[in-house]
């Protein structure tokens, strides 16, 4: 199985494995992360999320698991625009799990979207249960990035997509220049003032960096076992979306 760059990236040190790191990152900071994810993103996230879900309208998934589901935006969003018959999001976090468990009792949604904990890595579900899986902006902290991705298609019905967020750099370099001076200087100014764990938002752009985008992400999705791959990047290509068919 192949290694990618960002299996090496871990949040804190060389001590223990990068699931375990980023269990305990996204525990650290599962108070903050809502407030700072609208903040880095400047509030794009909410319409990438939007722009994915129109994606699966096509499938009409009545099954639909979203795996990295942190505080369970994207499985709210999804529930609300595609009503699915059954909605569950796993995380390996308990610390996001539980602020994403408060947000669905708030809003009446408790009882129509189950979040549990997972390993995306190792998926608890049978082969080709689910109609579509979304990840939004979690592959890049996947321990084995191969696996996940192969997890997802094992668990993906014939016919069923995969629908995948992840953040991305610009390819245009006057772009870079401003993704690069926002990811390393400005947010790290934010992080120091709304987050107790401010490593957690510099591992951001080092697992950025090291994701393997594009045609190279999609040469690995169809390596997992998918049929056909899209690529769409938003944002001046801060954000890239893959739509990917079983």
């Amino acid at each position: 199985m192949a290694d990618y760059k960002c299996e090496k990236v871990l949040p804190y040190d060389n001590k223990s494995g990068k699931a375990e790191q980023v269990e305990k990152m996204f525990d650290n900071i599962a108070g903050q992360y809502d407030p700072m994810n609208r903040l880095m993103s400047l509030g794009n996230d909410r319409t990438w999320r939007k722009k994915a879900i129109e994606a699966l309208k096509s499938i009409s998934p009545k099954s639909i698991l979203d795996v990295a589901t942190g505080t369970g935006d994207f499985a709210i969003a999804a529930h609300k625009t595609l009503h699915p018959e059954e909605m569950i999001g796993i995380d390996i976090s308990e610390g996001m799990l539980e602020v994403g468990r408060t947000k669905l009792k708030e809003m009446g949604l408790d009882d129509v979207i189950t979040l549990q904990k997972g390993d995306s890595t190792a998926l608890e579900f049978e082969d080709g249960k689910f109609d579509a899986v979304t990840v939004a902006f979690g592959v890049r902290n996947f321990e084995s990035l191969q696996k996940g991705l192969s997890e997802i298609n094992r668990v993906l019905r014939k016919g069923g997509a995969a629908a995948i967020l992840e953040l991305s750099e610009p390819t245009n370099p006057i772009h870079k220049l401003g993704y690069k001076i926002y990811t390393n200087c400005i947010i790290p100014i934010f992080a120091k003032f709304m987050s107790k764990d401010t490593r957690a938002y510099s591992y951001l752009p080092d697992s950025i960096e090291a994701f393997p985008e594009g045609e190279e992400m999609k040469k690995l999705l169809l390596e997992c076992g998918f049929t056909k791959v899209t690529i769409q990047r938003f944002t001046m290509g801060t954000c890239s979306f893959y739509y990917a068919i079983k």
